[in-house]
């Protein structure tokens, strides 16, 4: 059995528990961790006995050759086409993403006649949670990639640079080391601007006396990495900086020194938060503590002081990656990738943390 069958059995499993007869799947990434197929455009129908992959004229040789566990359903986008498709599979209590359709959507699927939709808030998301073993050396490789690249910021950045320009820097050398693309757009903050946790790069200019925070990741096929440093722009950094940086570094320090199998979410989000309360910051620590990665850049498991029903288990990767932003002067970001073993974790970042970018 390959892993898209076993993926399969695993969806069929929940079918007495939303009790319906078939799946309908719209998201892409759900569709590509089910079925292997990597095209635009196509939706899954699974039941008890079947699997059918619908798609375009554009996708079918594709579909044909990405997911063999499937049937291939030839959708030329017509409401008969439609009609067809659940007639196939012969259902009548079909479950669909509810986070995944639109009213448009919907009202296409309420011209099928004999069919009841079920809207369900999870379908594949929590299986993905735990990570096969090729999918793990696909997201180590996307973390090798970003930790070359981050290695090199300080080398680059320097007084006078915008962000813009670092930004673009960064991502060349992630494609230059056979990334596919970014996993999101790479997060250059510098000054006053590192104070906002997503901070979009623009036009200012790079100084001496500036904390920098990059935040990037590369995407592999169709895995994500994500990694963050924080940096200091100058000679010798002053005493706040040195203060808010050591701090968030404890912070992380404490969730590496205590993370193991069996923790919720919240205890592991509480080990750092509890660091940068104490020391007077913890409104200045508005996030959540890391989240899941795998086909999405955030997905399912998330820390954070919600999620006490998320137990931390053996083939997770997840971010670790307290902060504190102070505004008006900047702020402190440092994250790190892991993942969850069956005694502790294991590294995917290796880039050292090395602040100081000594200019004139």
């Amino acid at each position: 059995m390959n892993v898209f069958e076993q993926r399969l059995t695993a969806i069929r499993r929940k079918f007495d528990d939303w009790e319906i007869d078939g799946l309908l799947i719209t998201s892409p990434i759900n569709r590509r961790w089910l079925s292997g197929f990597t095209g635009s455009n196509g939706q899954l129908l699974i039941t008890k006995d079947k699997a059918l992959l619908a798609t375009d004229f554009r996708y079918w040789e594709q579909a044909a050759a990405e997911s063999p566990a499937f049937e291939l359903f030839k959708h030329r986008r017509t409401d008969e086409d439609n009609a067809a498709f659940f007639a196939a599979a012969g259902v009548t209590v079909v479950g669909i993403e509810a986070q995944h359709i639109t009213l448009a959507d919907q009202t296409r699927l309420d011209k099928i006649k004999d069919v009841f939709w079920d809207p369900l808030m999870e379908t594949a998301e929590p299986l993905r949670k735990i990570k096969s073993p090729a999918e793990i050396e696909a997201i180590r490789a996307a973390a090798t990639i970003t930790d070359q690249a981050m290695a090199q910021v300080n080398t680059i950045a320097r007084p006078g640079m915008s962000e813009r320009e670092l930004a673009w820097q960064l991502e060349k050398l992630m494609r230059e080391s056979g990334a596919d693309g970014m996993a999101f757009d790479v997060i250059v903050a510098s000054g006053p601007n590192a104070a906002l946790p997503h901070h979009h790069p623009g036009s200012r200019q790079l100084r001496a006396g500036d904390s920098l925070i990059v935040d990037m990741g590369a995407k592999l096929d169709g895995y994500h990495s994500d990694m963050t440093r924080t940096f200091y722009l100058g000679s010798e950094p002053d005493e706040l900086f040195w203060s808010v940086y050591n701090l968030v570094q404890d912070a992380q320090t404490a969730v590496l020194d205590h993370i193991k199998p069996g923790m919720n979410g919240k205890k592991v989000d509480a080990l750092a938060r509890d660091v940068i309360a104490a020391a007077g910051h913890g409104d200045y620590f508005g996030h959540g503590l890391g989240h899941g990665l795998g086909l999405a850049i955030h997905e399912d498991p998330f820390l954070s002081t919600r999620t006490e029903a998320e137990i931390m288990a053996p083939g997770m990767t997840i971010t670790i990656e307290p902060g504190i932003y102070l505004p008006g002067w900047g702020g402190v970001r440092i994250e790190d990738l892991i993942l969850i073993t069956e005694d502790g974790f294991e590294y995917l970042s290796h880039c050292p943390k090395e602040p100081v970018i000594r200019v004139p």
